[in-house]
């Protein structure tokens, strides 16, 4: 199975610097700006420690529980697999994934936003504490070998490390890293050893402005604007062929 960390110094440029582009918006949404806050006053900090419950639930690491969450996963290895290894290739494997993104999904399936028939009914159970716990589970799991279709992993490669710049589609190793890991501090998932059918359901779900609903999906989630901006630009065949590529991914 392919292995490489084969990167292009120019390529990796311009696509990082793309990548960064949208990282403001995830900083400020993570902390106040630096400096801006006036001073306090007892009545006016009221509110401030009110919201803190809202800054613990959006980073799962503060309250979350692996173990906790080993208990609370028994349903959803129904459809995910035992530790978070789907083999339904219409349910993606939760393994090794982002904390930080799967609690963001989970609760874009309880409001709805995502609305998908399985998941939103399930989600909707969950309290806040569970995500948690269940993103940091997930997190912790390692998720096991794919193989990628022979006949299209190379020109996946192809674009993962390099984009496609006649199309202005990045290099997705800007965002998901050179062995599909992701980045946590942006939220950007993780992709390796991810089924192919599914990646390729969302990318085309993306495109179609299907992933998420409301008056103003592309700013359902952090990322969402970069990825419904990209995923227009790719041809059904780089779809299939970055798919195999991430399927394949160690």
């Amino acid at each position: 199975m392919p292995r490489t960390l084969r990167v292009g110094w120019m390529g990796l440029t311009v696509t990082a610097m793309f990548a960064l582009g949208m990282a403001p918006a995830f900083a400020r949404a993570q902390s106040p700006a630096a400096g801006t806050a006036a001073p306090q006053t007892p009545a006016a900090a009221a509110p401030a420690a009110a919201a803190a419950p809202t800054a613990v639930s959006t980073f799962p690491f503060t309250s979350g529980k692996a173990a906790d969450g080993a208990t609370k996963s028994a349903v959803c290895s129904s459809c995910h697999g035992p530790n978070g290894n789907s083999v339904n290739p219409d349910w993606p494997r939760l393994a090794g994934q982002s904390a930080v993104y799967i609690a963001e999904q989970l609760r874009l399936f309880r409001s709805g936003v995502r609305n998908n028939p399985i998941m939103k009914p399930l989600a909707a159970t969950l309290s806040d504490q569970d995500i948690s716990d269940l993103a940091v589970y997930y997190e912790a799991q390692t998720p096991t070998g794919l193989e990628a279709d022979p006949s299209y992993w190379q020109a996946g490669e192809a674009l993962y490390l390099s984009g496609d710049r006649t199309h202005e589609v990045p290099a997705c190793v800007a965002c998901h890293g050179p062995v599909g890991r992701g980045n946590l501090a942006a939220g950007y998932p993780a992709l390796r050893a991810q089924q192919s059918v599914y990646v390729v359901k969302q990318l085309n779900d993306y495109a179609s402005g299907a992933r998420y609903t409301g008056p103003n999906p592309a700013q359902a989630s952090r990322n969402g604007v970069m990825m419904l901006t990209i995923a227009k630009q790719l041809t059904s065949e780089q779809i299939r062929d970055v798919a195999s590529y991430v399927q394949g991914m160690r």
